[in-house]
């Protein structure tokens, strides 16, 4: 079994180092499997770019680093990362380039994979915290079992459930939906989680921490209100319309 964690970054040198040593902090004990980290260095102005070649060079996890002259939509940036460098057999994970990796999180996705065979995607918890990594009471992310798929769906469109980062997904599902939608600026990632779902996959909810979300004032979530997310939801409903609505799936 091996997962590639992807970090599209751009201008994060403040706080990708610490990204990257949770990545390569973890522990695989007592299962027998492989990572690595792929990074998609964004045409950074900063001097991350510099610290990544240094990175990249020392001894331990992989870190491998795609440099790119032209910054891309976090879209392009993750296909770009999965279908140049993960496995075809591998599993991906998405980690943000300020946010922290748990970890037992790759042990607890693989203890959850053995635990389910053929179900390609699972999803976790998240816990929140500032720029200082001080942990934000009241403001935990929780997965939510629901029955179907279409349950899944109809809670998205309501507003009443959303999935941000917390993932891990077979790279032949990421092929069998076609990726990410290298159009869309914001919400790329529900955008592919809703036709994960569309296709019938219910994920695995993990009663486990994937990670640790940062909330700092560069977010690149800062300004996404409801009233955007609302804007968000409708460009992707609009999109699988025919689909949403066979279900019964009502506009947001």
């Amino acid at each position: 079994m091996h997962f590639s964690v992807i970090t599209p970054t751009h201008n994060r040198r403040d706080f990708l180092p610490e990204a990257v040593a949770s990545v390569r902090a973890t522990v695989s004990a007592p299962l027998d499997f492989s990572f690595d980290h792929l990074i998609c260095e964004n045409a950074s102005t900063d001097d991350t770019a510099d610290w990544l070649r240094e990175a990249s060079a020392q001894e331990g996890v992989p870190l491998r680093v795609r440099h790119q002259a032209t910054k891309l939509l976090p879209g392009p940036a993750r296909n770009l990362l999965i279908r140049q460098d993960a496995p075809a057999d591998g599993w991906i994970v998405p980690l943000d380039d300020d946010d922290l990796l748990l970890q037992r999180t790759l042990l607890h996705y693989a203890q959850q994979i053995e635990q389910h065979p053929g179900r390609p995607w699972l999803v976790a918890d998240f816990l929140r915290v500032d720029q200082d990594r001080r942990y934000l009471p009241g403001e935990d992310y929780y997965a939510w079992q629901f029955d179907s798929p279409t349950d899944m769906l109809r809670a998205i469109f309501r507003a009443e459930h959303f999935i941000q980062g917390n993932v891990c997904y077979s790279r032949e599902l990421f092929e069998e939906v076609g990726g990410y939608d290298e159009q869309i600026e914001m919400a790329e990632d529900l955008d592919l989680y809703v036709r994960f779902l569309l296709a019938g996959h219910q994920p695995v909810i993990c009663p486990h921490i994937s990670h640790l979300h940062r909330f700092h004032t560069s977010n690149v979530s800062i300004g996404v209100d409801a009233d955007k997310h609302g804007q968000d939801l409708r460009v992707i409903y609009d999109k699988y319309a025919a689909q949403l609505r066979e279900l019964g799936i009502e506009r947001p």
